[in-house]
């Protein structure tokens, strides 16, 4: 294998790539990334086995080949050098050597051992029931507002994804820990023939909104067992997570008997004061009465912080406490310059709204007294 290749186009593929090589394996060959040289450029593959991502460079291809490079070395290596072109040549059956030339550092060259092509896990080649194509801004957008909703406990797999339906004109993103819960709908630009429902892992989601950053949409194909995504030359293939997403319609009180319209901005800016007082789990408390919403928060031995904002206010006095990085991700995430809140009892959850139909909807559950 020899190549000519552009050092910034490179990066920008390892980059993309690297997102699915496992940084923990008893595998070595999992750990590495790929590359096969064609004479339509070069592609890059790597996976964990869970996510496969391939992506194509274009390159100036001497001779064809193919070789597995230790995937976040090789990335390190090619971010440090010059950007300038950059040659690969395999320099024997188990190494490669990377090279280039510039005027400042002069001639510099890397041997990396490579592991059999061979021994590398096939890409999986998905068949989509149906596919659907979305604007990069838009399906961005939606992760960013509910992605810190979903777990991290790898114990109940179904709260680690993100629950997305698309159905005739309305795309809605659901997620939950089971602590809060974020709901984002949306119109899409065109509507869709046939419904999409699937449970996609919370991390895919959100790895692919950054990799369509550049792109103006995302292609979202759908089979039994597997969910893939293309963006330009990247193809993102991740497994679907089988099993039912909790009822999530039923948890979301309709009516409540406390409310409040305030401003996203001032209320966001006090959170972050009055939480710097809420320490070591403490809560950080709401009262909502007589057209003012007073936050308060204390911890033994630091101190205390109250600080009162204007709002428009309905209802009865409520006084209810959360745990502040919930009420910093939910109202974060808000995109409206007003944000609704409702409850019903220091007991009941907290439902943030905003948009003029409720687009975002943030469930988050109190902290007992």
């Amino acid at each position: 294998m020899r190549l000519t290749v552009a050092r910034g186009a490179l990066l920008e593929s390892l980059n993309v790539t690297t997102k699915a090589v496992s940084a923990r394996t008893t595998l070595p060959i999992l750990s590495g990334v790929l590359l096969t040289a064609a004479k339509d450029g070069v592609v890059l593959q790597a996976t964990d086995l869970e996510v496969s991502v391939r992506n194509t460079v274009p390159a100036e291809v001497e001779t064809e080949g193919s070789a597995v490079l230790p995937g976040r070395l090789f990335a390190d290596l090619v971010r440090r050098l010059p950007d300038v072109a950059l040659s690969l040549d395999s320099s024997g059956p188990d190494k490669i050597t990377l090279s280039c030339r510039s005027e400042k550092a002069g001639e510099i060259s890397f041997e990396l051992r490579t592991l059999s092509p061979e021994d590398f896990p096939r890409f999986p080649e998905v068949t989509p029931e149906s596919s659907v194509t979305i604007p990069t801004a838009q399906l961005s957008s939606m992760v960013r507002q509910v992605t810190k909703a979903v777990s991290r406990d790898e114990a109940r797999p179904i709260l680690t994804g993100i629950l997305l339906v698309i159905e005739g004109e309305e795309i809605r993103m659901v997620a939950t820990d089971s602590y809060r819960l974020a709901v984002r709908t949306a119109t899409m630009e065109e509507p869709v023939a046939a419904r999409v429902e699937v449970i996609v892992p919370g991390k895919a989601l959100d790895e692919v909104s950054k990799i369509a950053a550049g792109a103006d949409a995302v292609t979202l194909g759908v089979s039994e067992n597997q969910v893939v995504f293309s963006v330009g030359t990247t193809v993102y293939v991740t497994r679907r997570i089988e099993g039912s997403f909790p009822n999530y319609r039923q948890l979301i009180p309709t009516e409540g008997e406390t409310s409040m319209v305030i401003d996203r901005e001032e209320l966001l800016e006090a959170i972050g004061r009055v939480s710097l007082l809420a320490q070591h789990n403490a809560p950080l408390r709401l009262r909502v009465a007589d057209s003012t919403l007073t936050l308060t928060a204390a911890t033994q031995e630091v101190g205390e912080a109250s600080e009162s904002l204007m709002a428009e206010t309905e209802g009865q006095p409520l006084e209810i406490g959360f745990n502040h990085a919930f009420l910093l991700d939910g109202v974060s995430a808000a995109d409206e310059e007003r944000i609704s809140f409702m409850a019903s009892g220091p007991l009941k959850p907290g439902v943030f709204r905003s948009g003029a139909g409720g687009e975002y909807t943030y469930l988050v559950m109190p902290v007992r007294p």
